[in-house]
């Protein structure tokens, strides 16, 4: 013997959605709910005639109307599918991708020669201090000897 169809229903505020199931868990299954609507109210059973016979018509079918009225229920359209992605990326993707790596490869290359610069800058700069570091030392130890002051 089948089981006894019970029809409940629900409503977003903008729309009533009503379904024949033969058991709460069923009726939310088929709204696609993951939580208790009966529980917080927001769902009911149902015994008004003409809800009863159109849902009991089309067993676990989700029907929908405008919220609050009483026009005819009709059948709830299945959700879009999403469109389908191509399988690799797009050409111009992959140009973009390769035109980002060749800049980054460019920046990072004048970063090196620029590092490279400096580099050569600084060592410079250290080879021109230390020669003039040794001429001044060179000036105060002579004056130093010059007043017979001793060797620090």
């Amino acid at each position: 013997m089948a089981p006894r169809l019970k029809v409940f229903v629900t409503s977003d505020g903008l729309t009533d959605y009503v379904v024949a199931a033969s058991s709460k868990p069923k009726a939310l299954a088929a709204w696609g709910s993951h939580q208790d609507l009966f529980k917080t109210g927001l769902a009911h059973q149902t015994d008004d005639p003409a809800l009863v016979k159109a849902a009991t018509a089309q067993p676990g079918e989700v029907l929908r109307r405008a919220a609050g009225s009483r026009a005819t229920l009709e059948k709830l359209k299945p959700a879009k599918a999403a469109k389908a992605r191509p399988a690799g990326p797009s050409k111009a993707a992959l140009k973009k991708v390769a035109d980002a790596e060749a800049k980054l490869a460019a920046a990072d290359a004048e970063q090196a020669r620029e590092l490279a610069e400096l580099d050569a800058r600084r060592a410079a700069l250290q080879a021109k201090h230390a020669k003039a570091r040794a001429r001044l030392e060179a000036a105060l130890a002579k004056a130093r000897r010059a007043m017979g002051q001793p060797q620090a």
